[in-house]
């Protein structure tokens, strides 16, 4: 009797460990899916604050600036051109990130998703470098070269807008280097989560 009572203790203390260790787990995979969550809901808000920000400029700043300055029609649309173009890669980005689903996709489906997602950030990185830098160089060769109604002559009225506009620039990537850095830590926290939830699969 002794020894059958001994037994049943023994496998009710087995089940009591498991169920334990089962919740531990689970408790586990909910902290790495929070964590992950987090991550990605940065960098959705990142995106969104971008996108909203570049369509107040492409929508409402530019276009002030042109009706209220002498700028040239061309060299309007040459930065209006450039900047709904730079759009493309940001709903780009959006439409993937709608797709991230920690609850309904396995880590694998989601690590393809992310490494779609890091490879248009690189092109959308070097394309717009590249299309930034030859829309300010022809925005200036036409304003300054054939803008004849402005009347541009190389004095502080001359020196004083390009020098703002090479200081606003110079904010600009130092934001951007700034934003790119909190965007791929956060891009890091995702795939150091997505490893760990891989495990749990197996």
């Amino acid at each position: 009797m002794e020894l059958e009572a001994l037994k049943a203790s023994w496998n009710k203390l087995d089940e009591r460990l498991a169920e334990t260790e089962i919740v531990n787990l689970r408790i586990v995979k909910e902290m790495i899916q929070q964590k992950t969550k987090s991550a990605y809901d940065r960098i959705m808000g990142q995106n969104i604050y971008s996108l909203v920000i570049n369509v107040l400029i492409i929508c409402g700043v530019f276009p002030y600036v042109y009706m209220n300055t002498p700028v040239q029609t061309t060299s309007f649309a040459i930065v209006e051109g450039v900047m709904i173009i730079g759009l493309i890669p940001m709903v780009w980005k959006l439409s993937l990130l709608s797709k991230f689903d920690l609850g309904g996709k396995s880590s694998s489906e989601l690590s393809r998703l992310v490494l779609t997602y890091k490879k248009v950030c690189h092109q959308e990185k070097v394309w717009m470098i590249g299309a930034v830098c030859l829309a300010m160089i022809a925005f200036y060769i036409l304003e300054l070269g054939f803008n004849t109604e402005a009347g541009y002559e190389l004095s502080t009225r001359l020196i004083l807008p390009l020098g703002l506009s090479m200081l606003t620039f110079a904010l600009g990537l130092v934001f951007a280097k700034w934003q790119l850095r909190r965007h791929a830590q956060q891009l890091q926290e995702i795939e150091r989560g997505l490893e760990e939830l891989r495990e749990f699969e197996k």
